[in-house]
Order: structure tokens, then C-alpha cells, then sequence
């Protein structure tokens, strides 16, 4: 029997397990605890923010920090009210180790129930609620939020002879590649990072797209489709533009390694040869796959079919929160968007335990309570 709504945890019994420790996780933990839940446990298979220390050395958050707390704005990399990432990192643009001592401080100022080093094997659905199998032993819990992220799970075979490549994600840093000319397949955010890093390392890069209309020539305001301008400015450095060369409608469909040559051949018939392992910046699979027959799958792009309340259409009471949340055509894949959806997650399962959680309203009147996505995508006219 799960224990009362409110009450400390008991044994291996609780009321909400979230997986991930991550920005989601850490967020979610925090509304939890605002909302008067005390029995829940955020699990993670290594450190908080252990994905974000894993990032390349010189990768770099493409969305600014800035302490805009005092004037009612909150940071747009920050996943709690009453925190910011650039006033307790003192930086714009963080690294990813400083973004995980940031999420640490913010676990252990809030004083989260996290428990590390918890690889999760399993989830059923009993049709009361979840049994969790873990390295750690067998949970019980009404409510699972799965908020494992993606970073850990790259799409790393998207074509034959993808094994010839390297995926960014596996990339301790730039400077360590080989003193050669490389080939970046990807013209997204990662991609052109790795593009604009081997280019300061003095290499020369060539950046391939599939489409027609990439990253970088798309005149849409939204950057979870377009480049940030961010990556826009570092791209127009002189040291970068003289070594980086875009190329678009390169639909890759094979790499080939011959001797001591890389081929990559695109559909079109152009051919690419490189001296390096081409750099794959293909994105991530997710963690959801490891659930994924808890989820129904959207018809247009295969992510996770959610409520709106981001629960799971097809086992009540598994919610999903992060980078992989998607409705209709908004895309909640930075920060500053699925942190909007943390109170709607919480304010679900706190009304469904009998607690009133009054105090999730101020995350409305901080930009984080987005229960109407009517509201969502208007472009900037100019």
C-alpha cells in the first residue's frame, strides 16, 4: 500500500520515483517538494548532471544566463525559482561540468531525496501502480515521472557504416581530434559546436545537411529549428568562416572506410572523403526507449504520445518530463521550455494524492505553469 499523501517515505514504498537526475528530474524534485509531496525519490544511474559533465570540454550552453531575479524574469537556464546559474556560476554561457555543480548545489540547497549510482532495469505497470526494479533493490510507486534525458542515448547507426564514425557526444574534446581536415554530418546546434571548436583548433571542416532548407538558412525565430544566435555570431568569426564550409541537401546514406580514407556518400551522388572518422552530431534516441512500450508513439515523428497533462495515453500515472516532450508542433527541448511544464506534472499527481499544493502558483507568475499551449508559437515579425 503506498503511504499517505505527505508522509515521509516508508521502506521501499513511495508516493512518486523520478528517473533522471538531470535538470528535469532536479525541477520536478523541487515542484514536488513545493507542492507538499515528502514521499518520493529521484533516482539516476550516476551523479546529478552527470550527463552535462560528460559534454565535451569546450561545448558550452548555447541559451545565455543572466540574474534577472530581481525584476520578476528567472534565468532562462534555471529549473527552480530562486536560482540562477549565472549568479551562483558567475558565466554567461556554461560548461557542462559547471552546469552539474550548479544542479548539485541546487539538490543539495533544496535538500532533494536523490540516490545515485541507481541503474533502473525496469518498469511494470500493475494497474495500480509501479513496480521499479533496480540495482539497488525493488521499489513500489504510485506515480513514475521519467525524466532520464537524452544525452546518454545517442543516435549513433543512422545509416550503414555509421560504426566508422565518432558521435559527438563521445568526444572528450576537440582538440585531441587528429591535426586534419574533418567531415561533421549534422548542421544542427551540435554539429556546428563541433564545427566551430575544430575550426579554432585550426582545422578545416565541412558541415553536411540533409535538407535543403538547414539550420542555418531556416528564417523561423523558434531555436529548437533553427540556429541559436549564439551559434549564428561564432559562426561569422573570421577564424571560424574561413575554415568551416556548409553544405546542404547532403542526405548521407552510407560511410565507407577505405585504407586509410573515410568516404561518405549522399544520396544525391556527392561524395565526401575525409582523412578522420566523420563526426556524427545525428542527436540523441532517449532514454524513453528503455519504457517505450508504456508509451503509444506519436504518428508524425515516433516521440512519446502524451495527455495534457504529459502523462502516457496508454498507463495512467507515468509522466514524462524533459527534452522529449512534445504537443502537436511545439518542442519543449531546451530548458527553458519543458521547465514549463513541471507544475502542470505535479499539479496532476498533488491532485490526484487529495494535497491542495497552493504554492505551485508561483510558478505561474514566474513563466514555469504552461497549461495552455494555445498561447504558444508566435513568431517574431522582426
Amino acid at each position: 500500500m503506498i503511504s499517505d499523501a505527505g508522509s515521509r517515505p516508508r521502506e521501499n514504498k513511495f508516493d512518486v520515483i523520478v528517473v533522471g537526475a538531470g535538470p528535469a528530474g532536479i525541477g520536478i524534485g523541487v515542484a514536488l517538494m513545493q507542492a507538499g509531496i515528502k514521499n518520493f525519490l529521484i533516482v539516476d544511474r550516476h551523479e546529478v548532471g552527470s550527463s552535462f559533465a560528460k559534454w565535451p570540454r569546450q561545448m558550452r550552453f548555447i541559451t545565455p544566463s543572466f540574474p534577472t531575479n530581481s525584476i520578476g524574469m528567472l534565468d532562462l537556464n534555471s529549473i527552480a525559482i530562486g536560482t540562477s546559474p549565472a549568479f551562483s556560476l558567475e558565466t554567461e554561457h556554461p560548461t557542462g561540468w559547471q552546469y552539474a555543480a550548479f544542479l548539485q548545489s541546487v539538490a543539495a540547497h533544496f535538500e532533494l531525496p536523490v540516490r545515485s549510482g541507481t541503474d533502473v532495469f525496469s518498469v511494470e505497470f500493475d494497474g495500480d501502480g509501479f513496480d521499479v526494479q533496480t540495482n539497488q533493490g525493488a521499489w513500489t510507486a504510485r506515480f513514475v515521472i521519467w525524466a532520464a534525458g537524452e544525452f546518454q542515448y545517442p543516435q549513433d547507426r543512422p545509416f550503414p557504416g555509421s560504426e566508422h564514425c565518432l558521435h559527438n557526444s563521445l568526444v572528450e574534446s576537440w582538440s585531441d581530434l587528429p591535426d586534419c581536415d574533418h567531415l561533421v554530418i549534422g548542421g544542427y546546434e551540435s554539429g556546428m559546436d563541433a564545427a566551430i571548436h575544430l575550426a579554432k583548433a585550426g582545422r578545416n571542416v565541412v558541415v553536411l545537411d540533409r535538407a535543403e532548407t538547414p539550420p542555418w538558412r531556416r528564417e523561423e525565430s523558434d531555436p529548437s529549428s533553427t540556429l541559436s544566435t549564439y551559434t549564428l555570431q561564432r559562426l561569422r568569426q573570421k577564424q571560424v568562416g574561413e575554415r568551416v564550409r556548409l553544405a546542404r541537401g547532403a542526405d548521407v546514406c552510407e560511410v565507407r572506410r577505405l585504407g586509410a580514407e573515410y568516404r561518405v556518400l549522399c544520396a544525391s551522388g556527392d561524395e565526401f572523403v575525409s582523412p578522420a572518422p566523420p563526426i556524427l552530431a545525428t542527436g540523441f534516441r532517449g532514454s524513453v526507449q528503455l519504457v517505450a512500450e508504456l508509451f503509444e508513439s506519436r504518428a508524425e515523428d515516433g516521440f512519446p504520445l502524451l495527455n495534457e497533462q504529459d502523462e502516457s495515453t496508454i498507463t495512467p500515472g507515468l509522466f514524462l518530463a524533459g527534452p522529449m516532450v512534445r504537443h502537436d508542433n511545439h518542442v519543449f527541448c531546451f530548458i527553458y521550455k519543458f521547465r514549463q511544464r513541471f507544475a502542470v506534472v505535479v499539479k496532476t499527481i498533488a491532485d490526484r494524492l487529495g494535497l491542495p499544493a497552493e504554492e505551485l502558483e508561483k510558478y505561474r507568475q514566474w513563466g514555469m505553469y504552461l497549461d495552455d499551449l494555445s498561447c504558444c508559437g508566435e513568431e517574431c515579425v522582426c
